[in-house]
């Protein structure tokens, strides 16, 4: 019947593909530099974008990897998708069994050989240092900060923004401490300020559109713990990049 060749047809499309995907993954192993005794090689170039998450685009951060298919991401990045019950790869779309999901030892140690021109100031910096470094490189901010205002394609009567905060790294509201991505900020409070019995304004949900910045929570360890398991912006676009 017709039906029953579409699913023939599809079966076959969809093992073309995860040949093509395994083929890929076989040949880009095949091309990474080896792990021989003394410094590894770097790459002939584009050594950043070579250890980049295909998520967040930023360097690898706690790399894990996908067994079925090969491919990493960031520890948190792939968080999302652990949480459904038939997870897919982000980047291959090939389903995968969450309990085969491992940290990479293997990029973790080429992330701390290798280094990289950092895209601000230019000065070589440890991939693995490579995250930190940009959050407080005075040259990167100054790009950031003069990367084009948004503006909408057709008039609206919805308000422009004109003050878009900072989503990626955040302040402790404790005692200062700077540069800290959310899970850090997570770890952070909960080493340094478990006991503080101070009510503090959430650094995270203050940077959202929907945030109040002044309301401050009663217990904001138990805030942070429950309410920030995955970050807001895996799902939700930045009006800058509109």
């Amino acid at each position: 019947s017709c039906c029953r060749q579409l699913r023939i047809l599809s079966g076959s499309i969809m093992a073309m593909f995860r040949s093509f995907v395994s083929a890929s993954t076989q040949l880009r192993q095949q091309q990474q530099p080896s792990s021989g005794s003394g410094s590894p090689a770097a790459p002939a170039e584009g050594v950043e974008s070579q250890f980049s998450c295909p998520i967040c685009l930023e360097v690898y951060h706690k790399p894990v990897s996908i067994a079925s298919c090969a491919h990493t991401f960031c520890g948190e990045c792939l968080q999302p998708c652990l949480q459904v019950t038939s997870p897919l790869c982000p980047l291959c779309r090939v389903p995968f069994d969450p309990k085969k999901v491992e940290r990479s030892a293997s990029v973790e140690k080429q992330l701390a050989s290798y280094k990289a021109p950092c895209r601000g100031c230019s000065k070589k910096v440890a991939l693995v240092k490579m995250r930190s470094h940009i959050a407080s490189c005075s040259k990167v901010q100054e790009q950031i900060a003069n990367c084009p205002k948004f503006v909408p394609v057709v008039p609206t009567s919805q308000p422009i923004p004109s003050n878009i905060p900072n989503r990626s790294t955040f302040v402790c509201p404790f005692c200062g401490a700077r540069n800290l991505d959310q899970q850090e900020l997570v770890k952070h409070c909960m080493d340094n300020h478990r006991n503080d019995p101070n009510k503090v304004v959430c650094p995270v949900c203050s940077a959202m559109p929907w945030g109040d910045p002044s309301y401050k929570s009663s217990n904001f360890l138990q805030h942070l713990l429950h309410r920030h398991k995955f970050s807001y912006d895996t799902f939700v676009v930045s009006p800058v990049l509109l």
